[in-house]
């Protein structure tokens, strides 16, 4: 039997992926050496296993920094209760995390109280990983804002990380002041929701999730609403490399908003 498939996978995988990529070549290589080409190709070829590893690997980069920067703005206080764990454990439900990613994001989470962890280099490596996109970028912040007020209050030292946190991707402070008003908005709508079993939802709740004022006109209104549903479109989310996971918490925040737009609309009238 010829072994040449998996001399050569191995070869290219290398090259690739350097020691991940040299076992995954050895892989594809041993399909074609067993003559097993149509059976590769029934799944997906070549570029459907690459892609896996890659969505993977993805995966595991987003959640490592996400969690482990939570970690670290829940130290901030002195201390991570019990409390805070569980809300981190909470916010890995909400985002369908089981298996190794969750193990990944609990560790991360574990690294993050340590007290020389090393916040501005780990932001710049996640700037990296995700080529600096901005959209990507703030539904990071966002993630970040929102398990930072998760229980009800913001410690001015978690304050302060998460202005350093948006900086070092970019985000001028008054912009993290924003988003931080922004999701005080979502979070009291969604309080509101759970304990009155409602979708109704308050005027200043609204105005404050589009992170305008109420005596902002009808078109400033429109042009609001148009951009944060664009940066919070799963589709170009999802091309951008967003974890699906990541997209739930997304989805979430675009209900927020087109329920914010609905009862100005309604309010005032317009179409």
């Amino acid at each position: 039997m010829s072994h040449w498939g998996k001399i050569l996978g191995f070869i290219f995988g290398y090259m690739i992926f350097r020691i991940p990529g040299a076992v995954l070549g050895l892989i594809i290589g041993y399909y074609f050496d067993k003559g097993y080409a149509k059976a590769l190709a029934d799944n997906g070829g070549f570029s459907s296993l690459l892609a896996r590893k890659a969505s993977f690997k993805n995966r595991v980069i987003f959640f490592h920094t996400l969690f482990a920067l939570m970690g670290h703005i829940a130290k901030a206080s002195g201390r991570v209760t019990e409390n805070d764990i569980a809300l981190a454990s909470a916010l890995m439900d909400r985002m369908g995390l089981k298996g190794d990613i969750r193990k990944e994001a609990q560790a991360a989470y574990r690294e993050g109280k340590k007290n020389d962890f090393p916040v501005t280099e780990t932001v710049k490596d996640f700037r990296q990983y995700c080529f600096s996109r901005k959209d990507f970028m703030l539904i990071y912040m966002e993630i970040q804002i929102q398990a930072a007020l998760a229980n009800g209050y913001l410690h001015p030292n978690a304050k302060a990380i998460l202005i350093q946190v948006g900086k070092t991707l970019g985000f001028q402070p008054t912009e993290i002041e924003s988003f931080i008003k922004q999701a005080e908005g979502s979070s009291h709508y969604r309080s509101h929701k759970q304990q009155n079993s409602s979708n109704q939802i308050s005027l200043d709740d609204a105005y404050q999730i589009l992170g305008l004022s109420p005596s902002a006109d009808d078109k400033l209104i429109k042009k609001t609403y148009k951009k944060l549903m664009s940066q919070h479109h799963p589709d170009k989310l999802s091309a951008q490399g967003l974890p699906e996971q990541a997209l739930k918490m997304a989805n979430e925040k675009a209900q927020d908003i087109q329920a914010a737009y609905g009862a100005i609309r309604a309010q005032r009238g317009f179409k």
